[in-house]
């Protein structure tokens, strides 16, 4: 059964994600929650780019945060792993040999490490990033704090899948909003040039849409052009103009 912590600690996760959520603040408070409800001495968060490297995130100390940053500097350490694995990546005691990481765990030793484990944040078959735990004394978690760990990760993920929603949703907004406001500019410019030259709605349009074309234009630039009177168009936009092929 989940204690009082941890299921405050998932409210206060599940908050964060609504009101004003910030990703960034959002992993920094899930990797102090996870050294608070796991009886581990640090965590680190690291994500990955479009193009596949990680990058560190969030970490609950400033030794975790150089460990971390030791891990992606050499290449070398159970982030890597369970990152590319899409697995957990477990080491109960980093001084055993042979060691799978050599530097790494010379860096932990001498940070007061004895113990690491690695959950991956994944999406599906699609891995975003990964959670680090970091334990001053040899062993594993035990079977119900690994499992609130998992749990965490998958908040994680549930947390960085919600901010790029948000930013995609955000991006195509401000796109539609650009479209209209640009859709506006063009009709009062296709009224102005219809006036002005004793044509039609339709014809005016088509010129500004040829002009647009043969200089290379966006059409509301050239609406735009339009309006503030530009005396370079004026030859242009009152003369049938032919799309350059």
């Amino acid at each position: 059964m989940l204690d009082r912590r941890t299921v405050q600690t998932f409210v206060e996760l599940a908050d964060t994600l609504v009101v004003g959520f910030d990703v960034i603040d959002f992993l920094q408070m899930l990797a102090e929650r996870c050294v608070d409800l796991l009886e581990v001495d640090a965590s680190g968060i690291l994500l990955a780019d479009e193009r596949g490297s990680l990058t560190l995130v969030a970490a609950s100390s400033d030794q975790a945060r150089l460990l971390e940053l030791f891990q992606l500097q050499t290449e070398e350490g159970p982030c890597l792993d369970s990152y590319h694995s899409g697995q957990v990546v477990t080491c109960a005691d980093l001084a055993a040999e042979p060691r799978t990481w050599p530097r790494f765990a010379e860096a932990a030793h001498d940070a007061g490490y004895a113990a690491v484990q690695a959950f991956p944040l994944r999406l599906r078959d699609q891995a975003l990033g990964v959670m680090n735990l970091f334990s001053r004394t040899a062993g594993t978690l035990p079977d119900d704090a690994a499992a609130v760990a998992q749990a965490l990760a998958d908040v994680a993920t549930i947390g960085i899948t919600h901010e790029r929603t948000l930013r995609q949703h955000q991006l195509v907004t401000e796109q539609l909003q650009y479209a209209l406001n640009n859709r506006v500019t063009i009709e009062q410019a296709t009224g102005m040039l219809s006036e002005r030259a004793q044509i039609s709605l339709s014809e005016a349009f088509a010129r500004m849409r040829t002009h647009a074309r043969n200089t290379n234009q966006r059409l509301a630039v050239v609406a735009a052009q339009v309006i503030d009177q530009d005396p370079r168009l004026t030859e242009v936009l009152h003369r049938s103009a032919q799309p350059k092929q």
